[in-house]
């Protein structure tokens, strides 16, 4: 199970952090990724990270803004958004999968959050 929070409103050129707090002895044994789904779109990949966390993977939307890590001894990734947009207003969801093939689609992933809200006003 995993639980994201840090979601909230801010305005463009603000930063915010997220965190995804996962359950169970094997946390660090899952690839981790961050998708987004804005209203009337599809869910979209944002950035993933390895077990070890020495590997990220980002989208080019966000490359350069975002930096994903992870804190293997407290179960938890995080996803640190820097000049935030108005188009990167959007539900976050975190999720977990066994490899680090295909990290960039919502295939494969087992265990995803419930979510946080993400609203950046201009």
């Amino acid at each position: 199970q995993v639980v994201e929070s840090g979601g909230g409103l801010v305005q463009a050129g603000d930063s915010m952090k997220l965190s995804c707090a996962a359950s169970g002895r094997t946390f660090s044994t899952y690839t981790m990724g961050w998708f987004r789904q804005a209203p009337g779109k599809e869910r979209e990949f944002v950035a993933a990270i390895s077990r070890t966390g020495i590997s990220t993977y980002y989208a080019d939307s966000v490359k350069g803004r975002f930096a994903i890590s992870r804190d293997n001894t407290k179960n938890t990734v995080y996803l640190q958004m820097n000049s935030l947009k108005p188009e990167d207003t959007a539900d976050y969801y975190c999720a977990a999968r066994n490899t680090i093939v295909g990290v960039t689609t919502t295939e494969g992933y087992a265990h995803w959050g419930q979510g946080t809200q993400v609203t950046i006003s201009s």
